[in-house]
């Protein structure tokens, strides 16, 4: 959901999620692998967004299902 509104850098993603480095890390680079997230560097930061449309659809479909129960 973090990656829906806009890109964001691991770092950002850690902290708002308040959650380690290493563990962000491996399950963006685990989304990127299967093309659900894409990256991009710039210098030292890596910043990562939703892959397509089509994905950022599947997400908000899934988090307004799952909020119907």
């Amino acid at each position: 959901m973090l990656l829906e509104a806009s890109e964001r850098c691991v770092s950002e993603v850690c902290e708002l999620l308040d959650e380690s480095m290493p563990a962000i890390s491996q399950r963006l680079r685990l989304l990127k692998s299967e093309r659900i997230v894409r990256s991009r560097r710039d210098g030292k930061h890596v910043f990562y967004s939703l892959a397509d449309d089509h994905i950022s659809r599947l997400v908000t479909n899934g988090v307004m299902h799952a909020m119907e129960k």
